[in-house]
C-alpha cells in the first residue's frame, strides 16, 4: 500500500514562496498578539504542518486541541506525538462531561445519524462548546483551512476580522494537497495514519469515512448528509454556528 505522502507530495512552482509566506503571517499574529494567539490544531496533515512551523521557527503560538470523546485512537496518539518531537505542551480542551451524559441519555450514541439538526447538536457540545473555551482570552487564532479543500472554502482569505473582534489567519489558504504533503515529506511531520488508508478530512470516528481516489476531500465527512454544507460549525458565522 503507497502511503499519502507517495501519492500526493509533489513540489510545485512556488512553494517555497508558500512556505515563507506562511511563516511570515504566523510571525505577524504572534507579533501583533503577543501572547494571545493560538493554533487550534485539528490533528489532521494541515495542523501538523502549522504545528512543525510554529514549532521549527520558535514562535510563542500556543497550540491547542480539542477531545471530543469521539476521535479515533490514532488521532489522540498525536497528542504525545507533539510533545515528544517538538516539546510543545499541548492543550486539550473536552466537552462538559454533564452536557454528554445528557445528550447520550436522550438521543443515544448514534444520535448523528439521526437527523441533521441532531448532527449538529452533537457537534455544537463536542466541538463548539470546548472551541469557545479554547479560544476565550485570545485575541487571534490560527487554523489549517484551504481553499482547495471544499466549495465552502474555496474563498478562504489569509486573515480576517471576525464579528467577536478576534483575528483569525489560515496561513495554508492557498497551498495545494501536493504543497502539504511535499512539506511533510520534506520535514518528517508526524502524521495521522489514518491518512494513508484514505482518510483525507478526519474528524470524529462516526462521522468520518475513507474516500475513494479523485473524491472530494470532504465526502469522508458527515457522508450520509445530501446538499447540506460539509462543516461542523466551527469556521461558520455564529448564526450558522449555533443552528
Amino acid at each position: 500500500m503507497t502511503s499519502a505522502v507517495q501519492r500526493h507530495a509533489r513540489k510545485a512552482r512556488g512553494f517555497e514562496a508558500r512556505v515563507a509566506y506562511a511563516v511570515c503571517l504566523l510571525r505577524e499574529a504572534a507579533e501583533d498578539h503577543a501572547g494571545r494567539v493560538v493554533q487550534a490544531n485539528s490533528l489532521g496533515v494541515e495542523g501538523m504542518v502549522l504545528t512543525d512551523m510554529i514549532a521549527r521557527h520558535d514562535l510563542p503560538i500556543a497550540v491547542a486541541t480539542l477531545d471530543t470523546g469521539k476521535l479515533h485512537a490514532q488521532t489522540l496518539a498525536l497528542i504525545p506525538r507533539i510533545r515528544e518531537r517538538y516539546g510543545v505542551d499541548v492543550q486539550v480542551y473536552r466537552p462538559s462531561v454533564e452536557a454528554v451524559v445528557q445528550f447520550v441519555g436522550r438521543h443515544g450514541e448514534n444520535a448523528m445519524f439521526d437527523s441533521l439538526a441532531l448532527r449538529k447538536a452533537c457537534c455544537a457540545m463536542r466541538k463548539i462548546e470546548p472551541m469557545q473555551r479554547l479560544l476565550a482570552g485570545h485575541s487571534a487564532w490560527v487554523t489549517g483551512l484551504r481553499r482547495e479543500q471544499s466549495e465552502a472554502r474555496r474563498h478562504v482569505p489569509f486573515y480576517e476580522l471576525e464579528d467577536n473582534g478576534r483575528e483569525k489567519f489560515y496561513p495554508l489558504a492557498d497551498w495545494s494537497e501536493a504543497d502539504v504533503w511535499h512539506y511533510v515529506a520534506r520535514f518528517d511531520v508526524p502524521y495521522n495514519p489514518l491518512h494513508d488508508d484514505w482518510y483525507a478530512s478526519i474528524g470524529c470516528a462516526p462521522c468520518t469515512r475513507a474516500v475513494s481516489a479523485g473524491e472530494d476531500p470532504r465526502a469522508g465527512r458527515w457522508w450520509w448528509e445530501h446538499g447540506a454544507t460539509k462543516e461542523c460549525g466551527l469556521h461558520l458565522q455564529p448564526e450558522v454556528a449555533s443552528a
